[in-house]
């Protein structure tokens, strides 16, 4: 993880905590405290480093990047569920509805859900009501069925296709189910500041995509216990993916040309935006 930016996943962890203080000890939320610990916080990170470029307070931008992660494990609950991917490891540990029921694991969700559209829009967020619904709106946008939820509904319905998915289909998939998010977290600094959000938009693009070759390497690659979920999956069911369609070593080059365009496009930022090109060499590095 890139030095300047090492710190932000535990300040991510103690709001949530302030947050989450006043849902008291029931079932739910307990499985939202359980949904959200852990994890790399690369959304979140995207959030407060696209902030601090932009001149926003990290008092401030704390709000969207919880927001972001709040959505994130609410779509990683969903996911494991059995009718999704049924997965039993998240972040090796139990996943949600194993530790406790289907029916929580659904609850929590949709509260994690809920509470990614309160942060994003929490008054000491954004500092003008026009940011916050941007926010809000946009966030809207891209966690539903013309972002996430599109991509994961792409994704069940090529298990069963009577053709394997295309290079331009995959990417198009993924766009949605990772993509979106990840273009989302990059944007909020600039709209909470009313700027520009063109570079960042286009650093997200290439950034999300290495995100997800990634990923695919690391399925097909990688230890189940430096992961901490299960690996081979999608060899196992013989499903699409970068890897299968490129090759591994096509891939790994893909994703290296991927963050290089990531970099150049942060350019018009000089060496302000140098937390942001570290933090895209290490999507593909990590193993997890």
């Amino acid at each position: 993880m890139p030095d300047a930016l090492s710190g932000v996943a535990p300040r991510v962890e103690r709001h949530f905590e302030t947050v989450l203080a006043g849902f008291g000890a029931n079932r739910v939320a307990q499985a939202m405290r359980y949904a959200l610990r852990g994890g790399k916080r690369v959304r979140a990170l995207l959030v407060i480093a696209g902030a601090r470029l932009h001149g926003v307070a990290e008092a401030r931008a704390i709000w969207p990047a919880c927001a972001i992660e709040a959505m994130h494990a609410y779509s990683l609950v969903h996911d494991d569920l059995p009718s999704m991917d049924d997965d039993a490891l998240r972040r090796g540990q139990p996943t949600l509805h194993v530790k406790w029921d289907e029916a929580t694991a659904i609850l929590a969700g949709d509260a994690l859900q809920s509470l990614a559209f309160e942060l994003a829009a929490h008054p000491q967020g954004a500092d003008t009501a026009a940011a916050r619904a941007e926010l809000a709106l946009s966030l809207a946008r891209a966690a539903g069925g013309q972002g996430m939820v599109l991509g994961q509904a792409l994704d069940i319905a090529a298990e069963t296709a009577a053709a394997p998915l295309t290079l331009e289909d995959i990417e198009a998939l993924q766009a949605g189910k990772t993509g979106a998010l990840i273009e989302w977290a990059a944007m909020a600094g600039p709209r909470m500041a009313g700027a520009e959000t063109g570079p960042l938009s286009a650093y997200a693009s290439a950034l999300g995509l290495a995100f997800q070759i990634q990923d695919d390497i690391i399925d097909l690659t990688g230890d189940a216990a430096a992961a901490g979920k299960a690996v081979g999956k999608d060899a196992a069911a013989g499903k699409a993916t970068f890897v299968s369609l490129m090759g591994l070593d096509a891939a790994r080059r893909r994703a290296v040309e991927l963050v290089t365009e990531a970099e150049d496009a942060l350019s018009c930022y000089g060496e302000a935006a140098e937390h942001l090109r570290a933090l895209a060499r290490f999507v593909i590095s990590r193993q997890s």
